[in-house]
């Protein structure tokens, strides 16, 4: 069975981007420039380029290719944005330094799951991947706690969400913080991923954490196989819909994972369809070398269809964080999500639409102490507020 990715509907200024992330220098003979390059939207490439967050690396790139077939005007811009996220990755560093000092000096055990020690360590430079804040994990039973100390900093909390019945501990995953004057944003995280799910307890995390050389003062970041799993979960969760993130796989892919854990933590997670999904997205679009060891993801066809799943966030600009979200995008992005999930997830995900939504403490209030009386009641709570919906005009 051909297993190869149908890329036809992919624009030609994406497949261009593509192109130059691939690593090591890339060789285009005068043709395959010409055949790339004829009639293409140079404003809406630098659009994608920003889109996919990927600009800092084709910069690199593009300055190791003699005569390549792009406008000067395109090679500056780039160049503005490479220098702009050097600054800001500088910032980030310096502000991850601080936090990760200062909590440890109150007693709270930090990992860093993205930012600048992971592009330190994937790209060995910081300059070469872009962070828009911090992301760190942090035990749940210290979070109060690392709240209180972080609006002393000068941080202030950009939202609250409702809750009942602490359904945040697995419904959500982290709360965010932004400093007005360093503009800087933080998120705090007490679980990896959106509940419900299995995922390994802090304390694993922990143990099998890595120290960055990237600043003075002890910083942490997640275990090489734990920072696979979490970055292949994370993408996939958005559908791949911006390419830096299957360009920190295809990095990954290139060091040396300890394979056999990796699939063992995967297994235990429920994401072994996703790290085939991953590999095979990094393999066909990146031309990332699958060795023998990572071959056990890729057994069935499941793998390949979930990649083929995604190409749909290539043709088009999807960003999920931006409302309102086109409906064609929503309804396919729902069903994609269900479609990742296995047997167990599913499962798992089903049931806990049963739980009591903070919607439905709106729909009917009750005191807090009868609370549990929304599980019984959730049914008919939903049922009415459909009713309601197609009751108005």
């Amino acid at each position: 069975m051909d297993h190869t990715l149908d890329l036809t509907g992919v624009p030609k200024e994406v497949l261009l981007i593509l192109e130059l992330t691939k690593d090591g220098k890339p060789s285009f003979s005068k043709e395959e420039q010409e055949a790339l390059c004829m009639d293409l939207n140079w404003d809406l490439f630098l659009e994608y380029t920003l889109h996919h967050r990927l600009f800092p690396r084709l910069y690199t790139n593009i300055r190791k290719i003699d005569n390549i077939l792009i406008p000067s005007s395109v090679k500056e811009q780039l160049n503005h944005y490479y220098k702009w996220n050097t600054f800001q990755m500088l910032q980030l560093s310096m502000e991850m330094e601080y936090v990760s000092k200062i909590f440890s000096e109150i007693g709270i055990d930090t990992i860093f799951l993205k930012g600048p020690v992971v592009a330190k360590d994937l790209y060995g430079d910081i300059s070469l991947r872009t962070s828009r804040d911090l992301d760190f994990l942090i035990p749940i039973q210290h979070l109060t706690k690392a709240e209180e100390f972080l609006i002393q900093l000068g941080y202030e909390k950009e939202y609250d969400f409702e809750t009942v019945l602490n359904d945040w501990r697995w419904r959500h995953r982290h709360v965010t913080y932004s400093h007005p004057q360093k503009q800087v944003k933080l998120e705090i995280h007490w679980r990896l991923h959106p509940g419900p799910g299995k995922e390994p307890s802090f304390q694993e995390l922990w143990e099998r954490k890595r120290m960055s050389s990237l600043t003075n003062y002890p910083v942490h970041f997640l275990g090489r196989e734990d920072l696979f799993i979490f970055l292949v979960a994370h993408g996939a969760r958005h559908g791949w819909s911006r390419l830096r993130w299957l360009d920190d796989i295809q990095q990954l892919m290139k060091q040396p994972v300890d394979w056999k854990l990796t699939y063992q933590l995967s297994k235990s997670s429920h994401y072994l369809d996703i790290m085939g999904q991953a590999i095979v997205l990094a393999s066909q679009l990146f031309e990332s070398t699958v060795t023998n060891e990572m071959k056990p993801f890729l057994r069935g066809s499941r793998a390949h269809n979930l990649a083929q799943e995604s190409i749909f966030y290539l043709e088009k600009m999807v960003n999920l964080h931006t409302d309102p979200v086109p409906e064609e995008i929503t309804n396919y992005h729902t069903r994609h999500l269900f479609s990742l999930m296995s047997a167990y997830q599913k499962f798992f995900f089903l049931l806990s639409l049963m739980y009591p939504y903070p919607i439905d403490v709106e729909t009917l209030p009750l005191p807090k102490k009868l609370h549990f009386l929304y599980f019984p009641l959730r049914p008919l709570l939903l049922v009415w507020r459909k009713t309601r919906k197609l009751a108005l005009p």
